[in-house]
C-alpha cells in the first residue's frame, strides 16, 4: 500500500492566486494524496474557489485563527496522511512529479523524517518569470551556523514528527525557522535533500514586506536560537543576507 501524503494549503483572501495552487496539486501524478484547505475567514471569493474545486479538496475549514502558524498547526492536525506537506496559497509545485518523488524517498527509507529541496521565487504577476533561486544543500553539522535553512515550502514531514513538534504560534515571522532549527538541528532528525526545484513561490512573503518585517523576522530567528538553548555563531546575521543576494544572481541561470 502506498504512503498517504496530505497537503494543507493556508489561505486568507487568496482569490487571485489560489486557483494556480489548487491546479498544481490537482496535476500531481501521485495517486494517494489528501488535500486540505485551512482558511482564516476570507471575505473575498477564496471559499467559492475552494468549493468549486471540491472534487480535489477533501476537507476545508474557514474560521478566524491566531496567524499563519496557528493555521498550519490546524492543517497538520486535520491531516490523516503518513507524510504532510504545507503549500501556501500563492505557491505551486514546480512539476507534476513532486509528490511522487517525495513519497518514493520516504518509502525507500522508513527512518527518514523529512524531505526538502530547492525553491524559486517568481514574479507576483508572472509566475513563469524566476526572480530568485533558493538552491540549498544536504544537511550537515554546521548547516544552520552557516546561515542555511531548508526552504520551508518544500518541506515534507513524517506524521510522527508533527505528533511531537508543532509550530510555536507566538512567533509571527519565523516559527518555520524555529521548527526546523529545533527538529533538524537540535533533535538531529533524519533528512534527505532532493536537488531539484520543488516549489515556485511568489515573491512578497510575510517576512519580506518591509524593512520592519525583515528586522522582526531576524529578531525572531535570534530568539529561536536562544529558545533552543543555542547561540548563533559570530557573523551569523551577515551570512544570511549575503546568501540571499547570491540567490538573485543564481536566478539568471534558472530556466
Amino acid at each position: 500500500m502506498s504512503l498517504k501524503v496530505s497537503i494543507a494549503t493556508i489561505t486568507l483572501n487568496s482569490e487571485k492566486t489560489l486557483t494556480h495552487t489548487i491546479e498544481s496539486v490537482k496535476r500531481q501524478t501521485y495517486d494517494n494524496v489528501e488535500y486540505l484547505v485551512v482558511d482564516g475567514g476570507s471575505t473575498d471569493d477564496t471559499m467559492k474557489i475552494v468549493q468549486a474545486n471540491s472534487s480535489c479538496v477533501d476537507r476545508w475549514v474557514s474560521e478566524s485563527d491566531d496567524g499563519i502558524y496557528d493555521a498550519m498547526n490546524k492543517g497538520i492536525q486535520m491531516a490523516s496522511g503518513d507524510v504532510i506537506g504545507l503549500l501556501n496559497s500563492d505557491d505551486q509545485y514546480n512539476s507534476d512529479e513532486v509528490i511522487t518523488q517525495v513519497a518514493e524517498a520516504f518509502h525507500c527509507d522508513p527512518h527518514l523524517d523529512m524531505v526538502y529541496g530547492d525553491l524559486v521565487y517568481v514574479d507576483q504577476e508572472d509566475p513563469t518569470r524566476v526572480v530568485r533561486y533558493w538552491k540549498t544543500k544536504p544537511y550537515y553539522e554546521r548547516f544552520f551556523h552557516d546561515g542555511l535553512v531548508p526552504p520551508h515550502p518544500t518541506l515534507f514531514v513524517r506524521r510522527r514528527v508533527y505528533e511531537r513538534h508543532l509550530y510555536k504560534k507566538e512567533f509571527k515571522y519565523a516559527a518555520d525557522y524555529e521548527f526546523m532549527l529545533r527538529t533538524v538541528h537540535r533533535e538531529q532528525m533524519k533528512t534527505r535533500y532532493l536537488p531539484q526545484v520543488m516549489v515556485r513561490m511568489r515573491l512578497g512573503g510575510q517576512t519580506n514586506r518591509s524593512w520592519r518585517d525583515v528586522l522582526n523576522g531576524n529578531l525572531e530567528v535570534m530568539n529561536a536560537w536562544r529558545l533552543n538553548q543555542m547561540k548563533p555563531p559570530f557573523g551569523f546575521f551577515m551570512k544570511r543576507p549575503v546568501r540571499k543576494v547570491a540567490q538573485f544572481f543564481a536566478a539568471r541561470g534558472e530556466k
